[in-house]
This record gives structure tokens, C-alpha cells and sequence, in this order.
């Protein structure tokens, strides 16, 4: 089984490599340029060279095993949760008989599994679990869309009455939109009803919020406090049916014809009066109006 696909290994490998150099050179130029006020310059580039060199190395060793503190981070509380099991058990193992031991694992074991509420965090704790390792596998997959093939950093998760909450950062090559296109992919990838993804802060978009969700929960019946209310014995009082209006109770205008309203807007286009000619023998007064 594959744990680091080649191309990752590669690239940091490369990237590992650049590190050692630009990190060694400035360090040992600038532990030079200073240390050269207060001794030979010798002895300066002696210095420069003994601090740059490990300065160097502690920058290539980061770069080289960030995809392991990666793959750590993606099973971390897998790796806790079998430390915890197993320190606990030789804790018990060294100070206790083992009908002690029998005793406490079926109490840890007993109590979850009958207790309804303790049993629903459990399994709504595990399946956060699980969701963070569907969303790699999907990224792994169907997502990957840089030319290292480095993946999202999947952050944390906790569970919503729906379902669970993801919380990722998104490495160069990836938007919303690629993944907006991808939902009901990631949401068969994660044994979901549907898949829902938008930002998770304002200030920047590589900072994204999966909201996972499993069940439909408008559709649930929801108990009313009225049921205790209401006697079941009361007789039912028929309704009259409710007349629903056809149209508008408006009074009636009569219609202009058309043809007064085409004479109309010829005579003057703004509405007003026209004004008398002067041209007009039978215009003998002048209206003020006219000129209002």
C-alpha cells in the first residue's frame, strides 16, 4: 500500500532541496554581515558558515517530512485513540487483578452502548471521523488539480443535527467552484444525502466549510404541545366553504373610443389647450390660460 504517492514525494523532495539552499545562504550572509562588525571577516564567514549549514538542514528536514506530519495529522485521533486504549490497559495491567480489568472495560463499553444519549455523540463523533478520510479519498481522487498533487489540508470536524461540519483550506489550484461542481460525488464518496460547501470566512477563499448532511429533517413529524390540549371528544364544527374572489370589485369607467384619443394626442402631444391663432378671425379674446 501506497502511503506517499510518488509525486508528492517527489515534490518535496524538490522543495526540501531549494529550502536547504536559500536558507543557508541568507542565514549565513546575514550571521556574516553582522558578526563582521565585531571580528576578522575570517572568522565572520567561518561563523556565517556554522550557522547557515544547520539553519539549512532544519529547513530541509521540514519541507521533507511535511507529507508525513500530513498523513499524521489525518490519523490523529485514530493514533490517540489507540494510545489512550493501550496505556490504559497496561495501567490497569500493572496495578490491578484481572476481574478489575474485565470489570472496567465492560463498564466503558456497557454504559455507551445503553445509555441512547452517550450512544448517539459516540457514533456521531465516529462518523466525523470518517468523513475526514471520505473527503481525502474524494481529494485523492476526482479533485486533485495541482501538478504536485499536494492535498487540502482537512482541518477539523464536529457534528451537526443533520450530519457533520468540515472545515478545510484549499491548497493552489482549487476554488468553490471546482468543488461546487463535484457535490453529489463527494456526497456518494461520504454515504451522505447531500453535500453542501461555501466559504467559512470573508477575508479568504481557500478557508472553506463542507456541510455534510445525512438526514432530510423538514420532513420529520414534530410533536405540538397542544396534543394534551385538546380533547379528542369535541364535536367538529363543519366549515363553510371560503368564496375565493374571481376578480377585482372595481366600478365601472366607460371606455373612450379610440378614435377620440387618437384626436386627442394629435391635437396637443402635452395634454394642454391648444392655443387660439391669431390667424383666426373668430379669435377675438386672449385666454390667459394659454400662457400658464
Amino acid at each position: 500500500m501506497t502511503v506517499i504517492e510518488a509525486k508528492v514525494h517527489r515534490s518535496s523532495e524538490r522543495r526540501a532541496r531549494f529550502a536547504f539552499i536559500i536558507a543557508a545562504l541568507v542565514v549565513g550572509v546575514v550571521t556574516m554581515i553582522v558578526a563582521s562588525a565585531t571580528m576578522h571577516p575570517i572568522l565572520a564567514a567561518l561563523l556565517g558558515v556554522a550557522v547557515g549549514g544547520p539553519s539549512g538542514a532544519l529547513a530541509w528536514a521540514l519541507f521533507r517530512i511535511w507529507p508525513v506530519i500530513r498523513l499524521v495529522w489525518w490519523w490523529l485521533p485514530e493514533i490517540a485513540f489507540v494510545t489512550a486504549v493501550m496505556y490504559g490497559w497496561v495501567q490497569l495491567a500493572q496495578h490491578t487483578p484481572m476481574w478489575v480489568r474485565f470489570v472496567i472495560v465492560g463498564l466503558v463499553v456497557g454504559v455507551p452502548a445503553l445509555v441512547p444519549a452517550i450512544r448517539r455523540r459516540l457514533i456521531a463523533l465516529a462518523w466525523c471521523v470518517i468523513v475526514r478520510h471520505r473527503l481525502r479519498v474524494c481529494f485523492a481522487q476526482f479533485i486533485v488539480a495541482n501538478q504536485s498533487g499536494s492535498l487540502p489540508l482537512i482541518l477539523w470536524a464536529r457534528p451537526t443535527p443533520v450530519g457533520e461540519r468540515v472545515w478545510i483550506y484549499l491548497r493552489p489550484g482549487l476554488s468553490v467552484a471546482d468543488l461546487q461542481g463535484r457535490l453529489e460525488k463527494i456526497a456518494v464518496a461520504c454515504h451522505a444525502y447531500s453535500v453542501l460547501v461555501e466559504r467559512a470566512g470573508e477575508g479568504n477563499s481557500a478557508y472553506l466549510r463542507f456541510d455534510i448532511k445525512r438526514r432530510e429533517v423538514l420532513t420529520a413529524n414534530v410533536g405540538t404541545p397542544l396534543v394534551d390540549v385538546v380533547d379528542p371528544d369535541t364535536p367538529k364544527v363543519p366549515r363553510q366553504p371560503a368564496t375565493m374572489p374571481t376578480a377585482l370589485d372595481l366600478p365601472d369607467v366607460a371606455d373612450e373610443p379610440a378614435l377620440a384619443k387618437a384626436a386627442k394626442s394629435a391635437g396637443n402631444p402635452n395634454g394642454k389647450k391648444p392655443a387660439a391663432s391669431s390667424a383666426d378671425p373668430s379669435s377675438t379674446d386672449d385666454d390667459i390660460n394659454d400662457w400658464i
